[in-house]
Formats: structure tokens, sequence, C-alpha cells
């Protein structure tokens, strides 16, 4: 009787903790079904809050599931970032990039991404202070873009192209910056696909003057084919490079 007693405590105890630890956790605005679990595998343990200043700008409908335009402008927070997370709750591959932007980059980018499915998208913004502003949205779209084959695979045009980048420059829309829009020819091949392997472009870096990378980003496979990407960086600096290196090793490099 003492035995089934002290059981039973020591299950009500770990009730309450599971309760108040659950209680103590900001509630997902999305209400999603994997939010906890990517919370996990992201944030870890780690602090974090949503924050609606942070701008994850989506479609209203994706209808290509392959080219979904994505926005995320961390604005609120420049100068003090430390690291951005992007990733989509119900895609097969969830992570989409990291994204590290140094002195001299408004830390806003844009680009394409594929989604498997109606999905909240998760921009997470970890501030210098080792504290993660989460900022969100829903999307909605038709399925599959995650498990389509690369337009390139039906077409040997790629392979002659291989990283051949287009670029242009723009005045930014606050005047104070420019704007930088690049192409690059790549399949971006999730693996999902039998009997395609995984290719895709991982590492992207905006170089300055001397070198440093004044942004940086880790990509994975659910960013769209022939990847086009938009930067705001400070000035009308003319010297900058652009670096890439795919999973195979294959590095690019151009100047903007």
């Amino acid at each position: 009787m003492r035995m089934q007693f002290g059981l039973a405590v020591g299950v009500m105890a770990l009730l309450l903790t599971t309760s108040t630890l659950s209680a103590a956790q900001p509630q997902d605005p999305l209400d999603s079904v994997m939010w906890d679990y990517t919370r996990e595998m992201f944030l870890g343990d780690e602090p974090y809050q949503f924050d609606a200043s942070i701008e994850v700008s989506v479609p209203a409908f994706a209808e290509d599931p392959t080219q979904v335009p994505v926005t995320i402008d961390a604005g609120v927070h420049a100068g003090n970032i430390d690291k951005v997370v992007v990733w989509a709750d119900l895609n097969p591959i969830q992570h989409i990039f990291n994204f590290y932007p140094g002195e001299g980059a408004n830390p806003r980018v844009s680009l394409r991404i594929k989604v498997q499915q109606s999905t909240a998208i998760r921009a997470a913004v970890k501030t210098r202070d080792g504290h993660w502003h989460v900022g969100y949205a829903q999307l909605e779209a038709a399925g599959g873009g995650c498990t389509t084959p690369s337009m390139g695979n039906a077409d040997p045009y790629w392979q002659s192209h291989l990283g051949e980048i287009q670029s242009r420059r723009f005045p930014s829309v606050s005047g104070q910056d420019t704007r930088f829009k690049f192409k690059v020819i790549h399949p971006m091949d999730t693996g999902l696909v039998d009997a395609i392997p995984e290719f895709y472009l991982e590492q992207v870096e905006v170089r300055g003057a001397e070198g440093e990378p004044v942004v940086r980003m880790e990509l994975s496979p659910p960013v769209s084919e022939n990847p086009v990407f938009t930067f705001d960086l400070e000035g009308d600096q003319r010297q900058y490079r652009l670096w890439m290196r795919d999973n195979g090793g294959n590095e690019f490099e151009q100047a903007l």
C-alpha cells in the first residue's frame, strides 16, 4: 500500500511539473501540431518569444509549390542579430536556410522555396543576448513541391550552365541601401525523388572589398531550383563579390 501511494504521488508530481512547464511556454499563434517538435529541433531549450515584428511575407496562396516567394525582414533587430533560422513546419525537409547578416547588411532577405503542403513558415531571430524572437506566417499552398523533379533533370541546359550567375543592382526602398538581386543556375534537388540524388547549393556568401563576409547563408534543399536571392546592403559599394558552394564541392564566384 505504501509503495502504491508513493508511486501515485510521484506520478502526480510529474504531471504537475509537466503542466507547469507547458503553461510557462508561449502559445503558438498558428497552433501547429509540429511546433513543439520543430522548436526543440531548431531552438532547443533556449528562451524564446513569438514576435510579430519579425516580418515573414508569403503569398496568400502559392499556386506553384516549387516556387514560393518568401521575404524575411528582421530590421527591428538590426545590429543585434546573431543568427536567423527559417523553416517550414510540415515540409519533409523542414530546415530552409540560416541567415547571418553582418556589419553593412540590412537583415532582410528574399528568395523562393519549395513546400510540400500548406504549412507554417517560421523565422527565428537569435539576438546577441541569446534570446530567440520567432516570426511566423501561415502559407496556403498546393501540394508536392518537395517531391517534384526539377525541370533541369529533363533538360541538359543546366549541365553546361551550372553555377552561371546573373546579378543586378537597384536602389532599395529606403533609398539609403543598395539592393542586389542575383540568380544562379542550379537544380537544387531534394533527394526525395526516385533515382535523383540530393544536389543543392549549401553555402552563399557576399564578401566585401577585403574578402570579409557581409552576408552568409546556409541553405537546405527546399530552396527553389535556379534560386533567386535579394539582399539589401548599406551604401553603394561596388566591390562586393558573390561566392557559393554546393554539396558536390563545386564553387562559384562572381563580382556583383
